[in-house]
């Protein structure tokens, strides 16, 4: 028996794929990951993130947005594209968009800007927001917060902050995203006591591949590359943190994915 499980977060757009997608896919669903969520992170990288959702109908569906790394480019069009990706079907989230105050590739005022502007896209659309988040809790928490009670549904996805930030982001009902982070002994121990914190109806797991390989595989691939075919890794290091059965949190994680992105309802 093979879980069934639901990958919230994958780069397949991401050229370290462009090779060999279709055996990426087919890894997945052998490895029981039949859906997966393919991550938008520009307008570009979106409509991309579209296309191979609708490639990969039976497995995927895809966001739509622009990342706080690329919001120094965002512009007019660049909204209005975002609102017509809405429309689509496969189209389950808007984003990834939030604020990273690590790297600050774009200025923060118009992280926060962008950030502000697709919360409301958001919100006109009726779609959850698909959000990233570093080193930027206290105002991420702020900006929310002015969205919260209309918005269809908030992840904070590679949740990798403190037990401050956690009980902010759950005291506004968002969902928190658990990424290969969890799995490395160097960086990620942090998060294992502040996983039994997280309701079963608040949480969900991705890969964020192609990063983020987890540390605790018995066998690594040479090229490091992560795939949604090793998320059962991360099934596994969550299972032995919080008491869990494998199975226990693969359901649990699957279902309210599945909640999360309106999905339809896991028949297995």
């Amino acid at each position: 028996m093979k879980p069934n499980l639901v990958d919230i977060g994958v780069n397949l757009t991401d050229k370290q794929f462009s090779e060999d997608r279709d055996e990426v896919v087919a890894r997945a669903v052998k490895a029981g990951v039949n859906t997966m969520i393919l991550t938008g992170t520009s307008v570009d990288a979106s409509e991309q993130a579209l296309e191979l959702a609708e490639k990969y109908s039976d497995y995927c569906y895809s966001t739509a947005g622009i990342h706080p790394h690329d919001a120094k480019n965002a512009t007019e069009s660049c909204y209005k594209a975002l609102k017509e990706l809405f429309q689509a079907p496969p189209v389950v989230a808007a984003g990834e968009m939030g604020l990273d105050f690590n790297r600050d590739f774009s200025p923060r005022p118009i992280q926060e800007t962008v950030f502000q502007q697709q919360l409301q896209l958001a919100v006109e659309a009726g779609l959850p927001a698909f959000c990233h988040e570093r080193d930027a809790a206290e105002r991420f928490t702020a900006i929310t917060r002015e969205f919260r009670d209309h918005l269809d549904g908030l992840v904070v996805h590679c949740f990798t902050a403190d037990k401050k930030a956690l009980y902010q982001y759950l005291d506004l009902d968002m969902h928190i995203g658990i990424t290969g982070w969890v799995c490395d002994e160097r960086r990620g121990t942090h998060l294992h006591p502040l996983l039994k914190e997280i309701p079963a109806n608040r949480l969900m797991i991705e890969t964020d591949a192609p990063w983020l390989l987890p540390r605790s595989m018995d066998k690594k691939p040479k090229s490091r590359r992560n795939e949604p075919a090793y998320l059962s890794w991360v099934v596994k290091t969550i299972a032995e943190q919080t008491g869990k059965s494998y199975w226990q949190v693969a359901k649990e994680t699957s279902q309210t994915a599945r909640n999360f992105f309106n999905l339809d309802p896991d028949e297995q």
